[in-house]
């Protein structure tokens, strides 16, 4: 097995030129033709591909006729995202996010008490996963990569459905629901068994209680003794809900609709999607983030000390640190600009989490590269528009004082997202009926070559 694999890797080496030398494209040629690389012009705009009612996420605005910059804004089926965070925390009686903001994006209205708790009822009753599926599926060949074993199972739970490719809308939406609330077990199980059988730690596989809430299950899961406090599971809360959804254009949304727009069933389209997520340029950043800043405290001998940090921050960009990539990971958004409004709302109670941590240092540091970054940036690179910590600058930071292991992190970020895309995936069902069939330029010439027989071929 391990020459065979040898023999195919040496093989794939000794003819790279070649598919280098056939693949390679004049990055001049894009804009010959007028292609926006990326479905993005120049300045960051996306290509305007469909219509959406499920979100909105802003970052210009028009003055005295001409698009300027302004303070970032996200809303969900209209609600602009401060006021929906500051409803369910300050609300009577007291609840958590996760399941009135799903309510919400997914039947396009805030739920009322009955509504709310006949939800969370349909949810409890959708979070089970088949007899033997965890030792079975789950616990069989574990990894690492946690989103893989999450796509894993999403894919083999089809086989035990028998309206796997019934696309009616009931179906799809109780197909959705399910798989919104056995995310959390498939995640953490997942990690479980990568924890037992590839670091040997010992095994734990709680159930989700019913009477709790989504993020109240993720910790009783994860940890040994099941206990966590109330602001530790307000902050993951917290995570889910702005993770939730934002809008069409993002590679994973995207990728949910034109899936969908081929007709496929909901298992493949998730899976799909998580595919595009687990990226470390979508869902992965907030790992690079936390990798950097674990770098940066390595090569500081005083986190509190401006210059020094100021000095570190140049070097990433001149590639002379951590990963040479040139990048400030969690510094600048696709979309915004002036501010994330996400990273806004997510601070206050971050803070709040690393006292009760005693992570006050870290905390400190966090601060002071949100606002050193920006102008290092801006005097080091020409760019079209402003730079702002965006949310994975925080997340990772709160992960970790949540004791969620860094293979969780993408993962937790999917538990979210599941529920933008299954809101997404029936926007398309309903509104739309034709393929997503985007056009590329090709360059070959009309003129076909000839075909020269095996025989004749010169080596």
């Amino acid at each position: 097995m391990a020459d065979n694999r040898q023999y195919v890797e040496d093989f794939a080496k000794s003819n790279l030129d070649l598919c280098l030398a056939h693949n390679y494209i004049d990055p001049d040629l894009f804009n010959t033709y007028g292609v926006k690389r990326g479905l993005r012009d120049k300045n960051g705009a996306g290509v305007l591909a469909g219509l959406t009612n499920i979100s909105l996420v802003q970052s210009k605005k028009e003055v005295d006729g001409k698009m300027v910059p302004c303070e970032g804004r996200l809303l969900y089926r209209g609600y602009d995202i401060y006021d929906l965070v500051k409803g369910f925390l300050n609300s009577s009686p007291k609840h958590y996010g996760f399941e009135e903001i799903a309510y919400l994006l997914l039947f396009g209205e805030l739920p009322t008490s009955s509504q709310l708790a006949n939800f969370h009822d349909a949810l409890n009753k959708s979070s089970f996963l088949p007899t033997n599926f965890v030792r079975d599926v789950i616990m069989k060949a574990p990894g690492k990569d946690i989103m893989n074993s999450i796509t894993k199972s999403v894919l083999t739970l089809a086989s035990y459905d028998e309206r796997t490719a019934d696309t009616s809308l009931p179906n799809v939406l109780r197909q959705c629901m399910m798989l919104i609330s056995t995310f959390p077990m498939l995640a953490v199980y997942g990690y479980q068994a990568y924890n037992h059988y590839e670091c040997d730690e010992s095994l734990y596989i709680h159930r989700p209680d019913p009477n709790l809430s989504t993020a109240e299950n993720i910790l009783r899961m994860l940890r040994p003794d099941m206990k966590y406090t109330e602001l530790e599971a307000k902050v993951l809360d917290l995570a889910l809900v702005l993770h939730m959804e934002h809008g069409g254009g993002n590679n994973s949304t995207f990728t949910t609709r034109v899936v969908t727009s081929a007709g496929s069933d909901t298992y493949s389209v998730i899976a799909a999607a998580l595919s595009s997520l687990k990226g470390p340029k979508h869902g992965g950043a907030n790992i690079k983030v936390v990798e950097m800043m674990a770098d940066m405290k390595e090569h500081l001998t005083d986190w509190s000390d401006q210059e020094a940090v100021t000095a570190y921050l140049e070097k990433l960009l001149h590639k002379e640190a951590f990963d040479k990539k040139g990048l400030i990971y969690g510094m600048g958004h696709a979309v915004y600009s002036i501010s994330d409004p996400r990273a806004q709302i997510f601070k206050g109670f971050v803070e709040k989490l690393a006292v009760e941590k005693h992570r006050e240092k870290d905390f400190a540091l966090y601060s002071m590269v949100e606002n050193l970054a920006p102008k290092i940036i801006a005097g080091e690179r020409a760019i079209y528009k402003g730079v702002s910590a965006n949310v994975d600058f925080y997340s990772g930071f709160v992960y970790s004082m949540l004791d969620i292991p860094t293979e969780l992190f993408t993962p937790i970020f999917a538990i979210a997202r599941i529920v933008g895309w299954s809101a997404h995936r029936m926007e398309e069902l309903i509104n739309v009926d034709k393929i997503i069939r985007p056009a590329y330029q090709s360059l070959l010439p009309l003129e076909s070559k000839h075909y020269v027989p095996l025989g004749e071929r010169t080596e």
